[in-house]
């Protein structure tokens, strides 16, 4: 089976937000599983990682991950990494021939770009890097590099929607304590509980600190298996683990 890409008009440079289909993994991890981290056949994992780095026309080093830890951190690479992958949850470059890759199953993978100053970005957005600041992190870190915050464009990859992202009242406040603004992005659920808007909440944020225009693809993880990873549906599902989705950038 050939790999599915989902791709936007709006960056324009070399980018995707590759689905499941296509890969060698087998299981539970069924397809592109692209995530060194879960229990998956590491040879499997390599392989699907080749095939994207073929499919970005890059080499498969230049195929470049980060230890993804939930935080706001954003580097500028002008290489590929040596060592281990860094711990962030950020990375931009201005370096042809890197695609910046960000490993998601429900959180927002966020691709960037300013096409004229050649300055890309890709950023790993769930609810606690979004709301920790994350993506404005992104767009400063561009800024250092060369990008006009004007011209930056952004798109939110495949993520959880609202209607299958329940969450408790201790969440919702949370977003609330942290500006009451926030209270926007939730609808009520059954029994006290919410639903919470994550590329609603991620395309405000992206909005609200000036960048030139965002748009989310508008695919939920959670709700096409065909096609995508979830945490969340893995655990509903009480499976041992579950594969991550691959969306990569570069010039």
């Amino acid at each position: 089976m050939t790999l599915e890409i989902i791709t936007s008009d709006v960056l324009a440079v070399r980018h995707g937000f590759f689905t499941r289909r296509g890969g060698a993994s087998s299981g539970v991890f069924d397809g592109l599983n692209c995530g060194t981290g879960s229990s998956d056949q590491s040879e499997a994992v390599a392989i699907n990682r080749a095939r994207v780095a073929q499919a970005m026309e890059v080499a498969p080093e230049a195929l470049v991950t980060m230890h993804q830890v939930h935080s706001a951190t954003a580097i500028a690479l002008e290489g590929i990494p040596a060592g281990p992958r860094p711990q962030a949850d950020a990375m931009v470059t201005a370096t042809p021939g890197l695609a910046l890759s960000v490993l998601t199953a429900d959180c927002q993978p966020v691709l960037f770009s300013d096409p004229e100053a050649g300055v890309i970005g890709a950023a790993h957005a769930g609810w606690r890097g979004a709301l920790d600041g994350v993506l404005e992190a992104t767009v400063e870190a561009m800024e250092q590099s060369g990008a006009r915050r004007g011209r930056i464009r952004a798109v939110i990859g495949p993520s959880i929607s609202q209607r299958a992202y329940e969450v408790g009242p201790d969440f919702f406040e949370t977003f609330y304590d942290a500006d009451q603004f926030n209270a926007r992005f939730f609808v009520n659920g059954d029994d006290g509980r919410y639903h919470f808007d994550l590329p609603g909440f991620g395309l405000h944020r992206l909005r609200a600190c000036g960048v030139g225009e965002a748009e989310w693809t508008h695919h939920c993880t959670y709700q096409d298996p065909e096609r995508f990873y979830s945490y969340r549906r893995s655990v509903h599902r009480k499976e041992a683990d579950y594969g991550r989705l691959i969306s990569c950038i570069r010039l």
